[in-house]
């Protein structure tokens, strides 16, 4: 219903900040670490995810693409609630969360509040299909080709798709990525190529 609301914040609180716009003061429930960069800024734009149940409609936004995409993968997961899904976007970097769910370290996930050992490995076995075994057929180029044989470009590229970008812009951040060796070098790398 919202994608994103764009105004002024009038105040923040430890789970939530007050976006105005014309008027309307919108209450959005964010990650700690999206809120601390709010403390500090005065007009703001925030990707949104509206949320409706039976018994809660809540608002939950988000500086940046990649996190909503996360928070949308991790509803989709059983078990796995909107506070939850914050929490673990509290504590962690999309980037490395997708190293977590690749590398299946529950310890990781299992730092976020809320988060138990049995919670964080089902996160894992449901996500880690979303970031991995991307078919790259058709590619016509052939240092395309022989770029991503590598399985850790392959999974970083995957990983860039699943948080919406399209195939063409994540071949091209994770080329201009030099010396990474891991997929979480590569997909630090390319993000910080995306968001400029």
């Amino acid at each position: 219903m919202f994608a994103y609301i764009k105004g002024t914040v009038t105040f923040v609180l430890d789970d939530y900040a007050v976006v105005e716009n014309n008027g309307i003061g919108y209450m959005i429930f964010m990650p700690s670490r999206d809120l601390d960069a709010l403390r500090d800024k005065k007009d703001v734009l925030v990707y949104t995810y509206y949320y409706v149940r039976e018994d809660n409609i809540s608002l939950y936004g988000f500086l940046d693409k990649e996190s909503l995409n996360i928070f949308k993968l991790l509803l989709g997961v059983s078990g796995v609630g909107p506070k939850a899904a914050l929490s673990i976007l509290s504590c962690t970097t999309p980037s490395s969360f997708i190293l977590s769910v690749v590398t299946k370290d529950d310890k990781t996930l299992s730092k976020a509040q809320g988060i138990g050992k049995k919670l964080a490995q089902r996160i894992i076995l449901e996500l880690k299909d979303k970031f991995k075994d991307y078919e790259f057929a058709n590619e016509k180029e052939e240092d395309k080709r022989e770029f991503l044989d590598k399985d850790v470009s392959k999974e970083a590229i995957a990983a860039l798709l699943t948080l919406g970008y399209t195939k063409q812009e994540a071949i091209q951040a994770v080329k201009k990525v030099e010396g990474a060796s891991s997929v979480e070098d590569y997909i630090k790398g390319a993000l910080k190529f995306l968001m400029k």
